[in-house]
């Protein structure tokens, strides 16, 4: 018996020391196998070595397929070190470091230099486009990538349009197992392809550039075509570049913000809804004295002219921008109506153009705080809870001169595969009915009285005539003498016979409209004229 207890514990024995001899050869085998899988694969890899000098990414374009970026060329020379292109080398770049590192490790350089022409045939030039300009232009709306991935703007927004595909330019050497570059062999070179792939945006980059070029310290211009809603301009003050992301993080102007997007105190701009609201309620032809001042239940509301104006209409209300004919003809509207007025001219209402570039709503006052006469007072005159941004103005420019159907706002026309074409026809413009058109004719009356019969206006271009109104926005923020800060605003459009362009001007704190905003108006009008 116990013998053959003897008998199984050898058997098991055998077959498990069997077992063990028979993984462990296996596992060597395998082992064996795998590094020779690696080294087969490293020496696959290892037949060429690609150097690669730069990166392209999709454009962002005007609506005339002007490029936004990608505008400037910049040059990556990429050889193997020797002692004859080393003078030529040397002469046509700052980047010293990796041509010295090549020369140590025998390994193939790539350096920016300042020209694309070499006599030397072991140079190769690659161009890759550099992203932003020095100065560049709408980049609040571009917004900046970081590690070739969007940021912020149009970057993000469109970031799998942009890079969509990995577009490097490159040059690729053969090599042997030991990684020493074969001399004699074909170089292959990987020039740049898709570079003008990319979106195309509803911008005018002439009419950007007049805008930009206005000197304003703190402000907006916003631009639209007014029979397509199209956004031709959208300039914000004071700009930003992506290299001095840390300068502008710390100002106290706030670079960063989109003023065209930001809402503001309107003031008398918003006149124009009141007109409206009083000519659905058909008191077009009503008559007011101003004496200077108004009192409502105890509240006395002045105007900017202390003696009076004395008796006037509605025309010559708004060309003298007289407060105390609006309030007492706020009295007479009913608030319900001229609040839902505001609402069909956009007001209080966000305007998306990408997903995240978007107008805030800005503020209306409830139907219970306009129950309020002296709310109402204030609202009929642009002041009180009232916000809105440039852009949601500019929009309301346009329905009155569109003949009361508002077009609303739109950023881009599409994507392009070429930089030539869009890839499919653009969607057609989207209308709000804002007012019967016979009283957004009367609303167009006013705005061209408000300009040209008015003696002491600033904004009357010398080459197109135009229409507008100015506001002077009270903040009730004051400075260190109690002077209250204004925004000072004017929104207008033209050619009058048959209008084409809305402009808005919004100076932050710039005092007077017809001081601040009027003359850039004008100049703005004019050299947009001068292009056609």
């Amino acid at each position: 018996m116990h013998h053959h207890k003897n008998n199984i514990y050898q058997r098991m024995l055998f077959v498990s020391t069997g077992l063990i001899l028979f993984c462990g050869i296996l596992t060597a085998n395998l082992a064996f196998r795998m590094k020779d899988a690696v080294y087969l694969e490293t020496s696959l890899h290892q037949s060429q070595l690609t150097v690669t000098a730069g990166t392209a990414e999709g454009g962002i374009y005007d609506r005339n397929f002007q490029p936004f970026v990608n505008q400037k060329l910049r040059y990556y020379a990429v050889g193997i070190p020797s002692s004859e292109i080393l003078p030529e080398l040397f002469s046509h770049t700052e980047e010293i470091t990796p041509i010295l590192n090549a020369l140590r490790t025998g390994k193939p350089f790539s350096c920016e230099v300042n020209t694309s022409e070499f006599s030397s045939s072991e140079i190769h030039v690659l161009e890759v486009p550099e992203r932003y300009s020095e100065n560049p232009s709408a980049q609040h709306l571009l917004g900046y990538t970081l590690e070739h991935t969007g940021i912020t703007g149009l970057e993000s927004d469109y970031d799998s349009v942009l890079r969509k595909q990995e577009d490097s330019a490159s040059i690729s050497y053969t090599i042997d197992a030991l990684g020493n570059i074969l001399t004699g062999a074909e170089v292959q070179i990987s020039p740049v392809m898709y570079r003008n792939s990319g979106i195309v945006t509803t911008l005018d980059s002439r009419i950007q550039a007049i805008c930009e070029e206005q000197e304003i310290q703190k402000g907006a211009v916003v631009v639209m075509d007014i029979s397509s809603g199209d956004i031709l301009a959208m300039a914000s003050f004071p700009d930003y570049t992506p290299d001095k992301l840390g300068e502008a993080l710390c100002s106290p102007d706030s670079p960063l913000i989109n003023r065209c997007l930001y809402a503001y105190n309107v003031g008398s701009i918003f006149k124009l809804m009141t007109c409206a609201t009083a000519c659905t309620q058909g008191l077009q032809e009503y008559r007011a004295n101003c004496t200077g001042s108004f009192e409502i239940r105890n509240q006395i509301f002045r105007c900017h002219k202390l003696s009076g104006h004395g008796v006037l209409d509605m025309k010559h209300a708004m060309i003298t921008s007289c407060n105390s004919y609006f309030i007492q003809l706020s009295q007479l509207l009913q608030p319900a109506l001229m609040r839902e007025t505001a609402q069909n001219f956009g007001f209080g209402t966000q305007i998306p153009l990408t997903h995240s570039i978007l107008s805030a709503s800005g503020t209306l006052p409830s139907i219970k705080d306009l129950n309020y006469p002296a709310e109402m007072a204030n609202f009929c005159f642009g002041q009180g809870l009232l916000t809105a941004t440039p852009l949601q103005v500019t929009q309301m420019t346009c329905g009155i001169a569109n003949g009361g159907k508002m077009p609303i706002a739109r950023l881009i026309r599409g994507i392009t595969k070429d930089g030539n074409t869009l890839a499919e026809p653009e969607t057609a413009p989207v209308y709000a009915r804002a007012l019967k058109q016979e009283f957004s004719y009367y609303l167009q009356d006013m705005m061209i009285a408000s300009v040209n019969e008015n003696a002491s206006s600033n904004a009357i271009p010398e080459t197109v005539f135009a229409a507008g109104k100015t506001s002077t926005a009270q903040t009730g923020r004051f400075d260190e003498n109690g002077t209250e800060y204004c925004h000072a605003w004017i929104t207008g459009y033209f050619p009058i016979d048959n209008p084409q362009y809305a402009v808005t001007v919004l100076i932050e704190d710039g005092g007077y409209g017809n001081t601040a905003a009027a003359p850039i108006f004008k100049d703005i009008a004019d050299k947009i004229n001068m292009l056609d």
